[in-house]
């Protein structure tokens, strides 16, 4: 018994140390555009039920079943993405916008091993960077390309004299003093954020194997809604985060105690034995 009440301990500390991962994980984004909490969400792992009880019923005050059931620790379930929205800040630049919607996300085409890969955030701290002699394309703050309709980048032909995103999403070049619609950035749904993976960089994917499995679904541009010249800040609560740091530290520490306990009483029978 004392040597599986030191293993569920130490499960359970394994599973403590990556909840304590995720809060600094947090925590060192609260300034990070778009950036949005992440939460562990623990689940018991199998448990063995001993029946060493007589045959007599159980008293009726009894609430839990007879005989005693013996749990293998907590294991790290799921990491839950809070998608609610953070607070708004106003930049006055007209490549700066926020999505208003909570399970809204941009579109982002990035390469990888495998191909190019749609990928999506939150982050609406846009650029234009030069892609041939004469055109410019619309990019996140890391150089990927921002995905318009039927999932092609957004290019513009250089040349404007002023350049703005409306609330629809939609693309407004001016030249020549004339004002027309060059691109319509294409937003989707989180219709289940929590199947979506965390991938770096503020970003987040299908899973593999998952594509058209109801995951995301594509907005129309007439429900679609956004803030130009705003940018999202992180909806990271600090003053939680520390409360859950604080509370796994403690448990970890629980769990430790328990390990430091066992180890005591196993050299107590020892020497009884001796």
């Amino acid at each position: 018994m004392i040597n599986r009440s030191m293993i569920q301990a130490s499960v359970t500390m394994g599973q403590l140390q990556s909840k304590l991962d995720l809060i600094g994980n947090n925590l060192a984004n609260v300034n990070t555009t778009g950036y949005k909490s992440r939460q562990a969400d623990f689940s018991s792992l199998l448990y063995q039920q001993i029946d060493n009880l007589s045959s007599e019923p159980a008293p009726r005050s009894r609430q839990t079943p007879d005989g005693v059931r013996i749990g293998s620790g907590a294991s790290l379930g799921h990491t839950n993405v809070d998608l609610s929205q953070g607070s708004l800040q106003n930049t006055g630049r007209e490549l700066d916008i926020a999505l208003l919607e909570k399970s809204h996300l941009f579109q982002l085409q990035i390469p990888t091993e495998a191909g190019l890969e749609t990928q999506y955030s939150r982050a609406g701290n846009f650029y234009l960077n030069p892609v041939n002699d004469n055109e410019v394309m619309l990019t996140d703050a890391e150089g990927y390309p921002v995905l318009g309709e039927a999932a092609d980048p957004i290019v513009l032909e250089n040349g404007f004299t002023e350049l703005k995103i409306n609330e629809e999403g939609s693309v407004v070049v001016t030249r020549d003093g004339q004002s027309s619609f060059e691109g319509q950035l294409e937003v989707v749904e989180a219709v289940r954020p929590r199947m979506l993976e965390a991938v770096g960089g503020n970003r987040f994917k299908v899973p593999s194997g998952m594509e058209g499995t109801g995951i995301t679904s594509e907005v129309p541009q007439n429900e679609t809604r956004i803030q130009n010249q705003t940018l999202e800040s992180s909806n990271v609560d600090t003053s939680k985060q520390m409360t859950d740091m604080l509370n796994a530290q403690r448990s970890y520490q629980f769990n430790a105690k328990s390990i430091s306990t066992g180890d005591q009483m196993m050299g107590l029978i020892n020497q009884l034995r001796s």
